[in-house]
């Protein structure tokens, strides 16, 4: 097992809405990846065999975003936490834990909720 994780999807009302939330606070372009009655919008990686990436995904299975008493996940904010700090709020989202240092040796994290609801962490070294 290279990764504990090989795929994440992060339920959306309205994928539109939630691509260019992350687009903005990420800097980056997330591709479709549809599926039947499945649209799907994925996080960029240079190989999606070897690299764990995910997916913005909006379901009818998925009714609710995922809360505060769900699972939380952390993207990988390579280095540019403050950055992507500075931009949640204009895209629609909300910082609920600021950056905070884990350790010396891990780095440092932060929570925000998205536009669509969902908690999410960051994580940058």
């Amino acid at each position: 097992m290279n990764h504990a994780i090989s795929w994440f999807e992060i339920p959306t009302q309205d994928i539109e809405r939630a691509a260019r939330f992350y687009e903005t606070i990420f800097q980056i372009q997330l591709f479709p990846m549809d599926m039947p009655n499945l649209p799907m919008r994925v996080f960029p990686v240079e190989d999606m065999q070897n690299e764990v990436s995910g997916a913005l995904v909006q379901s009818a299975d998925f009714h609710f975003p995922s809360n505060s008493q769900g699972v939380l996940i952390y993207l990988n904010a390579n280095g540019k936490l403050d950055a992507i700090l500075n931009r949640i709020a204009e895209a629609g989202g909300e910082v609920i834990v600021p950056r905070t240092e884990i350790s010396p040796e891990h780095g440092y994290m932060a929570v925000f909720i998205d536009s669509e609801g969902n908690r999410i962490g960051l994580h940058s070294v």
